[in-house]
């Protein structure tokens, strides 16, 4: 009989696992849906939002095959993609965890969609007004009149989706410590511990998005710096109000024994 129930047991945990595998999985569909129409929007309005970026360049673009402009659409696309579906897929993740939540941490939570959005947009923002421009004037002096510079429609594109969509996600880091920090998942001490090599790895990072100049390299990690001890700041934030609330648990626990 034992055996029995066992067997119910797994078989109906195998269940619940097989249906939260296709409720995220529903959840991931429809994110790209979101995408793929996203993703129409910016081809449909690809000559205006091509316009408003190439009238910011000091410089002629060129086109080297017919291929080439195409390419510079699906990025155009894919940007707008990415810029409407990120809040929605962070939407569709919180109706995923949803049903294990408190009332209190449903409305908490939620305040986290928004949160990412503007995060995303900020990251972005800066990529493009900040971080661009100075390691665009970086190349261009580099010349200094001895060549004639030509860029390509397709390379310049692709150096704007290098240079702001990895920032766009770095924002995003201070909001993953305090969700990571409010699961139980990270704690403050564990990321102060691992400073030294989240240090490395962020200069490594902006080596990889900006040009072979020492000075310029630690002027794209700094910031990525900064928000790494933003999300120290952050995780500590969330982990004493986490403390204090299981404490008072424990209290209201303790009288009620």
């Amino acid at each position: 009989m034992n055996e029995m129930t066992n067997d119910q047991q797994i078989s109906q945990n195998e269940m619940d696992w097989t249906e939260h595998l296709g409720e995220l999985r529903k959840r991931f569909f429809w994110s790209f849906i979101v995408f793929a129409l996203s993703f129409g929007v910016g081809f449909y309005f690809r000559e205006e939002i091509y316009l408003y970026i190439a009238n910011d360049v000091p410089f002629q673009l060129t086109v080297l095959s017919p291929f080439d402009i195409i390419w510079v659409y699906v990025i155009i696309g894919t940007m707008a993609g990415l810029i409407i579906t990120v809040p929605f897929l962070a939407f569709q993740l919180w109706l995923f965890i949803k049903p294990g939540l408190t009332k209190h941490e449903k409305r908490v939570s939620l305040l986290y969609v928004p949160a990412i959005f503007i995060l995303f947009i900020l990251g972005l923002a800066f990529g493009y007004f900040v971080i661009k421009d100075l390691v665009l004037n970086f190349l261009l002096n580099l010349s200094d009149g001895l060549v004639n510079e030509m860029f390509t429609v397709n390379n310049y594109f692709k150096f704007i989706l290098q240079i702001t969509v990895p920032f766009a996600f770095f924002f995003e880091v201070p909001l993953i410590a305090m969700f990571l920090t409010s699961l139980g998942v990270l704690t403050p001490a564990f990321m102060k511990k691992s400073r030294k090599f989240a240090y490395l790895i962020l200069v490594v990072i902006g080596t990889m998005l900006s040009p072979p100049d020492f000075i310029l390299q630690l002027v794209v990690a700094a910031p990525l710096i900064f928000l790494y001890e933003l999300a120290i700041i952050t995780s500590a934030i969330v982990y004493r109000k986490r403390e204090k609330k299981l404490a008072e648990l424990n209290e209201q626990s303790d009288e009620e024994i």
